[in-house]
């Protein structure tokens, strides 16, 4: 299992997802990168060194300008990590998107990506997205609400289908 995510707190990792099998499509907050060359450190480090009087932290390499890890409105992903992500979306027998409008490229088309190699895509959000009409299943509730139900319907149908023995 995998997760291509747009989000950038690292929540998933938070949450208990191995951070290898987590693919943060639009960067991370965790980290600050060198606009000059592209070094990358812990956000933590930067924000010490704030706390501790330095208004604008530079680049301890070159003395270029530090900004959180993120892609930001007007950039664009980084083609590696793009690419990255229509290779595991390639590879996957179910692709589940969960609370997005799949409406931000190229994100959103790693479910046409997935489909068109014969994957099943199930959206669960509370509002339509473009994407539905290749869905073999659309959801169309919350998420806070949605997750919870159709985990414990899982785990319900888990153990209900192991043997005797073993429960």
């Amino acid at each position: 299992m995998r997760i291509l995510t747009q989000n950038i707190d690292g929540l998933h990792q938070r949450a208990g997802s191995t951070p290898r099998k987590v693919l943060e499509l639009h960067g991370s907050m965790r980290e600050v990168v060198c606009t000059g060359c592209h070094l990358r450190s812990p956000t933590a480090a930067t924000l010490e060194r704030v706390a501790a009087g330095e208004e604008d932290p530079r680049c301890t390499t070159c003395g270029g300008i530090l900004k959180l890890a993120v892609v930001l409105f007007g950039e664009h992903l980084d083609p590696a990590t793009v690419a990255q992500a229509e290779k595991i979306a390639q590879a996957c027998q179910l692709i589940l998107a969960v609370g997005s409008s799949l409406r931000v490229e190229p994100a959103a088309s790693l479910c046409a990506v997935a489909v068109n190699t014969g994957a099943r895509l199930v959206i669960i959000n509370r509002d339509p997205t473009p994407y539905d009409d290749l869905a073999v299943a659309v959801v169309r509730e919350p998420i806070g609400t949605a997750l919870p139900r159709i985990t414990a319907a899982l785990a319900e149908a888990r153990t209900a289908n192991r043997p005797a023995a073993s429960r």
